[in-house]
């Protein structure tokens, strides 16, 4: 198949491409390359996934929509996954514009066009902090979500409102994915994993929010990587769909330190912090239903998922080294 995955440079976006090639399929990558956080880090994901033939890199944004129009006319492509947004949410408090264009602006053209030119399945990225105000635990997809407290869950939020209104006017068939704490080699370097390991690799201070009373329902890449490829091929799904995909674990974050100490062989220094604006104390995902029509089953605890990451992150010196520098020039917000 022809298969449109947006995002490709990112993190989540470079490991389902690189799965889906190695799967026979042709990927048509759509990234825009932004400088939320390392450009080079980007480039880097992008340099390996073109060493396959089937990959199809178009520097394109998604608020760009005559030149994604044309990715559309040229590539046809027979699937769409929109994975392409802007994340983090302490960054919403001071860039909220940044996910008006991405994440409203954005999502809208790629389902208009995806729409326009009948693709037969419209997969895209949800999040897990859509529950923020929740109380009761494991979430699970039918709860009723009126209370997001940062701008990020209310634009993911909204994304399912628009999905769901293109798949009863228009027969679109849409399937939302709500992502739990994503980790792995290639993360994310504005994510807790990588930012501990890199300030305890080097003997700094970590930020440890709310006082450590924090709870995560960590995912490990390749089980997230499984999840979507469920989204895009498994038959018998309805017009309209949403699921969970976590690892239905959820684990102290001292926990997560604990095991980052241990793979390093070093200590961390602890500067205790209050909560931050936005941020949930805890996450655990009910995962019932994308087992039961995805097929999806996570296989991979955090003792494990850590221990790779960990590796991945020391092998790889010279990058995670420039990943630095970029940030401490003040040059992306972390």
């Amino acid at each position: 198949m022809n298969i449109l995955v947006s995002g490709t440079a990112g993190f989540i976006g470079f490991h389902l491409a690189q799965a889906l090639l190695n799967n026979g399929h042709t990927v048509i990558g759509v990234d825009n390359l932004n400088d939320y956080y390392c450009v080079a880090l980007k480039r880097r994901r992008h340099e390996i996934l073109k060493k396959q033939n089937a990959f199809i890199p178009t520097e394109t944004d998604l608020c760009d929509l005559r030149a994604l129009e044309e990715t559309f006319q040229r590539y046809k492509p027979n699937l769409v996954c929109n994975l392409a947004a802007q994340a983090g949410v302490r960054y919403s408090l001071i860039n909220p514009f940044a996910y008006q264009k991405s994440n409203l602006e954005g999502f809208l053209n790629i389902i208009e066009l995806s729409k326009r030119h009948q693709v037969e399945r419209f997969v895209y990225a949800s999040s897990s902090s859509v529950y923020a105000g929740v109380k009761k635990m494991p979430f699970v997809e039918d709860q009723r979500l009126d209370t997001p407290i940062s701008l990020y869950a209310a634009t993911k939020k909204a994304n399912e409102l628009m999905a769901h209104t293109y798949s009863h006017l228009f027969g679109l068939q849409t399937v939302g994915l709500r992502f739990f704490t994503v980790y792995g080699p290639w993360g994310r370097p504005d994510m807790a994993m990588w930012l501990f390991a890199e300030a305890i690799q080097k003997g700094n201070p970590i930020e440890v929010f709310n006082h450590g009373a924090m709870k995560r329902d960590f995912t490990y890449i390749d089980d997230i990587v499984a999840g979507i490829s469920g989204a895009l091929f498994k038959e018998g799904l309805g017009g309209y769909s949403l699921f969970n995909l976590g690892n239905h674990r959820c684990e102290d974050l001292g926990r997560m330190i604990e095991l980052i100490e241990k793979a390093l062989g070093k200590k961390a220094e602890k500067k205790m912090m209050p909560m931050q604006p936005g941020d949930v104390s805890a996450t655990f995902a009910d995962i019932q239903s994308a087992q039961e029509k995805l097929g999806f089953s996570p296989t991979t605890p955090i003792e494990v998922g850590i221990g790779k990451f960990v590796e991945w992150f020391l092998e790889n010196r010279e990058l995670t080294d420039i990943v630095k520098r970029y940030r401490n020039k003040g040059e992306t917000y972390v």
